[in-house]
């Protein structure tokens, strides 16, 4: 079984072409988790009406507490044994599931995977070809800790990996980053040198490419991401 979690926030404007290229992927006993956190569009009804005719489809009320808060309750709500983490904005391509589920077969030590990811406009025409190579993405722990490539949009991990990420500290960074070092941790997250998702980039995007947070900022961050590591990892708490 494979679960898919969105978070959404109004996003009536692409999600219905999100669910689209998702659902035609999925089996009969898979599912889509839409986690809204409180849309006043028409982002629920839309959801709703693809609910009554796919039971695929569950909607769920989110936290209202911000992206890496609404990410957790979908996740907290999977069921499957792969876990998929979808942004409401982006399209995926034909093979995406069946590439990440190869890469999992071929390589049974990987407990991660982030998928590369052609970065398009809001009319899915393509600005940059490979998000890896846009941003230089760089494999290991501290590689990535000093520069995050770890990106949800792209990212698939196993339901074995739940226990140890939930729950996501409200201070860390961001739930993609979180997830891809506990993974790293144990050297079991990869990058599918492969595109397999329409990144898009518009006006009303809630993460950023690069960051335009001062170093001092990241540097306080990083320092609380490997605190809250240690915690999760040695301590177990």
């Amino acid at each position: 079984m494979i679960s898919v979690c969105i978070a959404a926030y109004n996003g009536e404007k692409y999600l219905p072409q999100q669910l689209n290229s998702i659902l035609l992927q999925l089996r009969e006993d898979d599912e889509v988790i839409i986690s809204d956190d409180g849309s006043t569009d028409e982002t629920q009804t839309i959801v709703k009406a693809y609910a009554q005719k796919d039971s695929r489809i569950r909607l769920i009320e989110g936290p209202r507490s911000g992206v890496i808060a609404n990410f957790e309750r979908a996740i907290e709500e999977s069921r499957g044994a792969f876990i998929f983490l979808a942004d409401q904005d982006d399209v995926w391509l034909p093979e995406k599931i069946s590439e990440t589920l190869a890469y999992f077969e071929q390589h049974p030590d990987v407990q991660v995977i982030v998928s590369d990811l052609i970065i398009v406009d809001e009319e899915l025409q393509p600005i940059y070809p490979s998000y890896f190579e846009y941003r230089k993405v760089k494999a290991g722990f501290w590689s990535n800790v000093l520069k995050n490539n770890y990106i949800g949009a792209g990212m698939c991990f196993r339901k074995e990996m739940k226990d140890q990420i939930l729950p996501i500290p409200s201070n860390v960074p961001m739930h993609d980053m979180w997830i891809g070092l506990l993974g790293d941790s144990a050297k079991g997250s990869a990058f599918l040198e492969k595109p397999l998702t329409y990144y898009r980039r518009h006006g009303e995007n809630v993460s950023e490419i690069a960051t335009s947070s001062s170093s001092l900022q990241k540097m306080k961050w990083r320092t609380t991401l490997l605190y809250l590591l240690f915690k999760r990892i040695v301590l177990k708490k």
